[in-house]
């Protein structure tokens, strides 16, 4: 009998345990689309760690529908989640949404894109935008020797989407290293396409991607050849790479350019080892994912979250205190080093 009182108390509180690991509440996880690989890994990295420390999530994906997303956000601030993760579509629609969220007392941290205009950011996770910028012009510059004086070269610039806050960091840290060479006429942009107003790629759609190189190979490059173009999402790079195959780059006559990319997607990383497309830049979402659950375990434990930066993130309203992590570049040198010993990729999906 003593045994059997025992195994129920024990039960109960094994049973009490359990309950109480599941009563941490909900967490509200806004991400902007399923067309790109990242936010899918993005998304199952978070649902895995929140998880892990007793959450329960509400993962929603709006499919670049800017209303779809502010529906989600207003439907997980009624159901009451305890705190918004939100990857906007477009930064400065939320205004509205995170004030109800914040009168609620609901908590927000922007995921990998800035919310812009709302005083009512509370954090934000993030990788050093700048930094992958100037990773992917700094590998430009590698590949053509620039700075042993080569050149004249030609060179066409992308921007990402003029919606995406971070799309004017990654230009930005790229005009870092690139504008002295334009100006020196070491690199010639022969469409004369510069800047995010000229150069930018709404929703980082490739097909748009595509069909502006399409434009600027016909009315600029009759005779001249592009040797490098600085792209700053894979997915583009896939799209400019289609452009350039079409007018018979990537040949024994017409090497493909330097070209360059961001998120290490599997059909990049393939590229890469065809020989197409050049690099791309990794940033691993696992850790972003690990940084952003460790923000919210630390508001809702009521300590202050671990941040690294309380200068750069301006949002037009409020510096965001922001936590950012390191980019790294990758081509065919180090792929499988970083991409596969990692864990990140298995080698099979790469081959």
């Amino acid at each position: 009998m003593k045994s059997l009182i025992g195994a129920v108390v024990i039960g109960a509180f094994a049973f009490a345990s359990g309950a109480f690991a599941q009563d941490k509440g909900t967490i509200g996880i806004a991400m902007p689309t399923k067309s790109s690989a990242r936010w899918i890994a993005d998304g199952a990295s978070m649902v895995k760690y929140f998880q892990e420390k007793g959450y329960k999530t509400d993962l929603q994906y709006a499919e670049d529908d800017i209303p779809n997303q502010l529906a989600q956000i207003e439907n997980m601030i009624t159901k009451k989640v305890k705190v918004l993760v939100i990857a906007a579509i477009d930064g400065t629609t939320l205004t509205g949404a995170l004030k109800q969220a914040a009168d609620s007392g609901i908590k927000v941290i922007a995921y990998d894109r800035l919310i812009r205009g709302s005083a009512n950011v509370d954090y934000y996770a993030t990788f050093d935008n700048f930094q992958v910028g100037v990773l992917q012009a700094g590998y430009i510059e590698t590949a053509l020797g620039l700075k042993d004086g080569k050149g004249p070269f030609n060179i066409e610039l992308f921007g990402g989407s003029n919606d995406d806050n971070n799309a004017f960091f990654f230009y930005d840290g790229a005009m870092s290293v690139l504008k002295p060479y334009i100006d020196s006429g070491k690199l010639v942009v022969q469409s004369k396409q510069m800047g995010m107003d000229k150069v930018a790629t709404l929703r980082w759609d490739g097909a748009v991607a595509q069909a502006r190189m399409d434009n600027i190979l016909s009315a600029f490059y009759n005779g001249k050849k592009v040797d490098a173009v600085l792209s700053p999402y894979d997915g583009l790079s896939i799209g400019i790479i289609s452009s350039l195959k079409g007018v018979g780059y990537g040949s024994k006559d017409l090497p493909m350019p330097v070209v360059t990319g961001q998120d290490a997607e599997v059909p990049s990383v393939k590229s890469i080892l065809k020989g197409e497309q050049t690099s791309t830049v990794f940033k691993d979402t696992r850790e972003l994912a690990k940084v952003t659950v460790g923000m919210v375990d630390a508001l809702l434990g009521g300590a202050a979250p671990e941040i690294n930066d309380t200068k750069t993130y301006n949002n037009g309203v409020k510096t965001v205190p922001s936590y950012l992590l390191k980019p790294v570049s990758v081509d065919k040198t180090n792929w499988e080093q970083v991409l596969v010993t990692s864990g990140y990729y298995k080698k099979e999906q790469i081959q």
